[in-house]
């Protein structure tokens, strides 16, 4: 049995094994779909915050800045807060291929949900893309790591290939939605976000025969159909109570939208302490992997620094863009939200570069910790690099260069290849054999984390000055990197199999 997949999964044919540039022909199909999939979220992404804050008038939500910051980053901490029943899902009752399948249905779906021009659609849709996401991501990182053996120098190389893949589509996204936004409407926008999940669906099913995860977990294979049923019935039980009592909370006027994103960034905090309790506790966990556990809390913290920079790149960044950066570029005029293509095309640059480092140096290359590390403080940098343009001005009407924020990006672009390709690499190989999906969706935890922070601190976006905002967000992520870097030796001793 390959060390690197679970029992009662399918594995690849043998003849992948290096059919997609010296890696497994399935990495193409997984990837494939990550283009879309983020063409189609990064893409709707870069215009909701400018959709939530643009006037009824224009078609808009009407929100302020800060407000429009905080609904956004609170729609991201939903979207990864159900990752975890993604992976319990795709553990426990679907595989993880169906888990994938039925999430890109729901994307899909919730897309074109928000094409039509209805407030009460915007927020139905938002619903699904939160369901669906959460039901994708996790499992198809998973999937990745299941193409490859554990002790596969190839495994970090092969993450940062389906990384590229990613940044491909958060590069063309927000060129598409971003235009159309601009020039046609916010729906059109969403409508071609719609078309883009549609797309990765049809790639997805044609090259499935080349994918492991096909049938359901070990665990469930031979479970009784009674037993699926049962859990198929507890899961929609818990969902049909969860809208009942969000709708009866709302209809008697205590739900309001500044609440639900406190409860989720309540819940964001909740989540990943008791998911790490369950882990160390379970039987099902080896003295062993539960050693891999404890060093693995240091990179969740690390990742929960960086994402909540990362993450603002779609928020606090385009609206600063869009009041006080110029949108010219050589005599040529582009929308705000295409500031977020910069952040996309710079990790599809980068991404083939770092793996093709991390491939010659091999055995040789930094420890996964150091890498997280670095990461971490060029997205702190990319932060306290905002500071210089936005210092020294009497008012807010200055207009900075372009260049300003196209350097922010790159610093950031760098530190997002080096962090997420290191951690999902890190996360399916420290993961414990009875939580191997659920482990990569406590990994999106942090991303959830990160979003839940976000939620609270962008509400002072119009409350402070500029300069302070992003040097006090930057300096606190250069610091959180620099403890990493000191924790180096230990995390290396820990992390055993992970170098």
């Amino acid at each position: 049995m390959d060390p690197g997949t679970s029992d009662g999964e399918q594995q690849p044919p043998p003849q992948d094994d290096r059919a997609f540039l010296g890696h497994p022909k399935g990495l193409l199909t997984l990837s494939g779909l990550e283009v879309w999939e983020r063409f189609s979220f990064l893409g709707m992404q870069a215009i909701l915050v400018l959709y939530f804050a643009d006037t009824v008038a224009h078609d808009g939500m009407g929100m302020s800045p800060g407000t429009a910051a905080s609904v956004s980053a609170a729609y991201g901490t939903l979207v990864y807060l159900v990752s975890v029943a993604g992976g319990w899902l795709a553990d426990r009752v679907l595989g993880s291929y169906r888990a994938v399948l039925w999430g890109g249905v729901l994307i899909a779906c919730g897309h074109y949900t928000m094409a039509i021009p209805a407030q009460a659609a915007t927020w139905a849709g938002l619903g699904l893309i939160s369901a669906g996401t959460g039901l994708l991501k996790p499992n198809v990182a998973t999937m990745v790591g299941k193409l490859y053996r554990t002790d596969d120098d190839r495994r970090d190389a092969g993450f940062a290939l389906y990384y590229m893949a990613i940044n491909i589509g958060a590069f063309a996204g927000p060129l598409i939605t971003g235009w159309l936004g601009e020039h046609k409407g916010w729906h059109w926008g969403f409508s071609a976000a719609a078309l883009g999940m549609t797309l990765g669906l049809i790639q997805y099913v044609a090259g499935r025969r080349h994918l492991a995860g096909r049938r359901h977990s070990a665990e469930f294979a031979l479970a009784p159909d009674a037993m699926r049923r049962a859990l198929r019935n507890i899961g929609l039980g818990v969902v049909a109570a969860v809208v009942v009592v969000a709708g009866a909370l709302s209809l008697a006027g205590w739900l309001t939208m500044a609440r639900f994103v406190d409860l989720l960034t309540l819940v964001s905090v909740i989540a990943p302490v008791v998911y790490f309790w369950v882990m160390f506790a379970s039987p099902r966990v080896t003295a062993e992997e539960r050693g891999r556990l404890k060093p693995y809390v240091v990179l969740f913290l690390a990742s929960v620094a960086f994402n909540f920079i990362l993450f603002q790149a779609y928020s606090t960044m385009i609206l600063l863009a869009s009041t006080n950066a110029r949108t010219t570029i050589l005599g040529f005029d582009f929308p705000a939200s295409w500031y977020a293509s910069a952040l996309g095309a710079f990790e599809v640059a980068l991404a083939p570069v770092v793996a093709a480092a991390w491939a010659r140096m091999g055995p040789r290359q930094p420890h996964a910790s150091h890498k997280i590390a670095l990461g971490v403080i060029l997205g702190g940098l990319s932060f306290l690099l905002m500071v210089l343009p936005t210092s020294g001005h009497a008012d807010d009407t200055y207009k900075m260069a372009a260049w300003w924020i196209v350097g922010s990006y790159l610093l950031l672009g760098l530190g997002d290849v080096l962090l997420e390709t290191s951690g999902m690499s890190a996360t399916s190989k420290l993961a414990p054999k009875a939580f191997s999906s659920q482990t990569m969706s406590l990994w999106f935890l942090s991303l959830a984390l990160a979003n839940g922070i976000q939620a609270q601190t962008v509400k002072l976006y119009d409350q402070v000055s500029k300069p302070a905002y992003f040097g006090v967000n930057g300096a606190i992520a250069v610091a959180v990197g620099l403890v990493v870097i000191a924790l180096g030796p230990w995390l290396r001793r820990t992390m055993h199999p992970v170098r």
